[in-house]
């Protein structure tokens, strides 16, 4: 077991929520003059709130996507507090929505570096799952199947974990990830 934790933070939570009606965009401007929305550049209207400091597209089908939020629990709160804030607003809501999580993006750190180019070569029979063009990208890519995440890896050992629904899918596919390199000498602590 290595002395050595890769270290894993959260940087955004995407989740969605969708109201049983559709609403009235033009209505939600009206009572709401600081949100944007530009109709025919974008069909959804950017809502921006404070606390939790998060961006919410609201569609007029009643769809919403919120991004920004730094854990699960904040992006679960931000939505229903959003709803809130348009029903004081005199926006029309009826139920409350249902909000799912549906992408995790986490950078993160190994603590060493790590060789690419042999990861690369010793992982030929997951060419599906893994690619590195280093003349297009520096980084490695890399697919994993449980928990299904794609982590970007750089030589520097540094990490981006994206596709995951929930915070703890992405510290096991970084600790598994983190293992496997160790197991086979590929990352080397200074």
């Amino acid at each position: 077991m290595s002395k050595v934790k890769p270290v894993v933070k959260i940087e955004n939570v995407v989740a969605s929520a969708t109201l049983k009606h559709g609403i009235e965009l033009n209505a939600v401007v009206r009572a709401f003059p600081e949100v944007e929305y530009r109709p025919k550049r974008f069909p959804g209207l950017i809502f921006r709130m404070k606390r939790p400091k998060t961006t919410t597209l609201i569609f007029g089908s009643g769809k919403m996507i919120c991004t920004g939020a730094r854990s699960e629990r904040e992006a679960e709160r931000a939505l229903p507090k959003l709803v809130k804030e348009l029903e004081r607003g005199g926006i029309v809501i009826t139920g409350k929505p249902e909000v799912k999580v549906i992408n995790i993006v986490a950078s993160g750190s190994l603590g060493g570096t790590v060789d690419l180019l042999q990861l690369y070569e010793s992982e030929r029979r997951m060419r599906g799952r893994i690619m590195y063009e280093p003349d297009q990208f520096p980084g490695l890519i890399y697919r994993t199947e449980d928990p299904r995440t794609v982590i970007l890896l750089f030589s520097t050992g540094k990490l981006v974990c994206t596709g995951a629904r929930r915070g703890e899918d992405i510290h096991l596919a970084v600790n598994r990830l983190h293992q496997e390199l160790e197991d086979k000498g590929l990352v080397r602590y200074e």
